[in-house]
């Protein structure tokens, strides 16, 4: 979070850029949107679903701490190996939530397969309290059974699924950290391709509430004028932290002997993973406020380098730094190359960098028409192909960490819409959040974002935190008749999760290419189930799994409109009723 304005010349360049590259496509799409009927109808149906949960976090009408502001994550996974994902909505607490006999808890929500869901917190064994923030999901034992990763402010705690039944064992396991760095983002990934996934963390501040400054006691502490909670400028930044995965249950930090504390980025929020420059080995994005984004290219012998200011993702197309909240990964264009869409505070544009094949990224925000908003503060974001029409659009989610810009009239809101922006498939964006639903349109002061295929019928629904508030789940009432497919990974060799495995379908004249991955978005998980969307394409000639032990795959003559469970060596679709490696 930062203190910044859009300089003249910055304003000129979006509004020329969007003019020449963008403008006619986007202008001609929104005629056509509106001259036909909508496409999107997003209604939040969380409490008709059971959905009742309310997140707690720091004070209503005013901030004092920054640890009041960040929010927490959302995971959609299937806990419980019935097929049907659930829903994990981390929780946070209140500076005086130590004086009261009930504080709040994060919640498990079980599938019931019928479009509701039933609370199994406690059941489930995760029935924990304190300042929860981020998750990420990963089998890291490989038995079969999704394991889940909370970071907090203290320390992170890692749940062993124990069929069902979740036990915590972050100290046994050497990934509960310190206890004095904040953790935010998180993702499961295996960076040395051993077959065991490995854990990295992002850390925000090293804060202490004992000497934390008030709202406007320093300079940082300031915004527009008005006196309100510092940070992070001004506070210590925290280093990330990169587990490896041992094998036998435990992990060894290896941050320094990685490389991974080598990085002028800090403040971190969200990571997602990504093989970037297409070597075979997954690299690691971290959108950071304030500071220069982090991209850590895997070096292939158990380190790496941030080269997000040579590859150019570290800025925006003026040089400038961004306070960097969310992030997401596609291919946006078609081009088989995988972007990076990433959400920034107000008074800036989200920023989406343009892979070039080549190992390097342009920003194309203005070009792809992007950057029209400068007055929210997006947080959680994701590429999802709400239409199945075979171009990912992006979703948005919004809020303010500053009670005060409602009552001092600062030019944004506290509770701010969701945005939902369509791809015009020529590389082209159109704002369709007016005509999308009262899911897009009615305000909130959101966090965490996470997405998935809930009901397994090829609709992509949407899953929000939504601050001292029930949480949101959006659904798309639009359907079509466009074909889709989800590719569920069962590694072998590889981990068993297939994360960091690069998936391709050829469908009539177009390759779709993405990848399985766990974190991303804000501090979030989504379904790690690859869904693409085929559009009018009724069958599908072959799926092609770049495995990460190295092995390549094809799987030929599959179905369209179904969930395909591959396995590693098969060649052949398995039975998803088989949970077993």
């Amino acid at each position: 979070m930062t203190t910044f304005s859009l300089a003249v010349g910055q304003i000129a360049r979006i509004l020329v850029c969007v003019s020449l590259f963008a403008g006619e496509a986007v202008v001609a799409q929104q005629a056509r949107t509106s001259a036909s009927a909508p496409i999107a109808n997003f209604v939040d149906v969380a409490e008709k679903a059971g959905l009742t949960a309310q997140n707690i976090f720091g004070g209503i009408d005013t901030k004092k701490y920054i640890i009041e502001t960040t929010g927490t994550g959302v995971a959609i996974f299937d806990y419980d190996n019935d097929g049907w994902p659930d829903i994990f909505l981390v929780n946070g607490t209140r500076l005086e939530a130590s004086a009261s006999s009930v504080a709040p808890t994060s919640h498990l929500y079980r599938n019931n397969h019928d479009g509701t869901f039933t609370d199994v917190t406690a059941k489930a064994g995760l029935a924990a309290i304190g300042w929860g923030q981020g998750v990420c999901v990963g089998d890291y034992d490989n038995d079969g059974w999704e394991d889940l990763y909370i970071t907090y402010y203290g320390k992170n705690r890692l749940y062993h699924n124990d069929h069902g039944v979740f036990r915590e064992v972050a100290e046994k396991a050497g990934v509960a950290g310190s206890g004095k760095a904040w953790g935010t983002g998180c993702a499961f990934v295996d960076y040395d391709r051993d077959g065991h996934l490995d854990l990295v963390v992002a850390n925000y501040v090293d804060f202490d509430l004992a000497s934390a400054p008030a709202p406007g006691e320093r300079p940082t502490c300031i915004w527009k004028g008005v006196p309100v909670m510092c940070g992070p400028r001004g506070l210590p930044g925290a280093k990330n932290i990169l587990y490896h995965n041992r094998g036998d249950g435990t992990f060894e930090d290896v941050t320094v002997k990685a490389h991974i504390d080598r990085t002028d980025g800090h403040y971190a929020f969200s990571v997602s993973t990504v093989d970037f420059d297409e070597d075979g080995w997954p690299d690691i994005f971290v959108a950071c406020d304030s500071t220069p984004s982090i991209l850590y290219r895997n070096n292939h012998d158990g380190t790496f380098t941030d080269v997000a200011v040579t590859a150019g993702a570290a800025f925006n197309e003026d040089g400038r730094e961004q306070a960097g909240m969310g992030s997401t990964i596609g291919d946006y264009n078609g081009d088989g190359h995988l972007d990076i869409f990433k959400t920034n505070f107000s008074d800036d544009t989200s920023t989406l960098y343009k892979n070039n094949g080549d190992g390097t990224f342009t920003d194309a925000t203005s070009a792809a028409g992007l950057g029209l908003y400068t007055q929210y503060l997006g947080w959680g974001t994701m590429f999802f192909d709400f239409d199945n029409d075979g171009w990912p659009d992006l979703i948005l989610v919004n809020g303010h960490v500053y009670p005060e810009v409602d009552s001092q009239h600062l030019g944004s809101s506290y509770k701010e819409p969701r945005i939902l922006y369509h791809n015009n498939g020529d590389g082209t964006f159109s704002d369709i959040s007016a005509s999308a639903g009262t899911g897009i349109t009615t305000p909130a002061s959101a966090r965490g974002l996470a997405v998935g295929d809930l009901w397994n019928d090829g609709r992509v629904s949407a899953v929000i935190n939504n601050m001292n508030a029930a949480p949101s789940l959006l659904v798309n009432q639009v359907r079509n008749q466009n074909h889709w497919v989800a590719i569920h990974t069962v590694g072998t060799k590889s981990n068993r999760d297939g994360i960091g495995a690069r998936v391709g379908v050829k469908a009539g004249s177009r390759i779709l290419v993405d990848e399985v991955r766990s974190g991303s978005s804000y501090i979030s998980n989504s379904d790690m189930r690859v869904h693409f969307g085929l559009g009018t394409a009724e069958k599908i000639e072959w799926v092609e799994i770049r495995w990460p032990s190295g092995l390549t795959e094809r799987f030929a003559g599959l179905p369209v409109d179904q969930i395909q469970t591959l396995k590693e060596g098969s060649g052949v679709p398995v039975d998803p009723r088989n949970k077993q490696p």
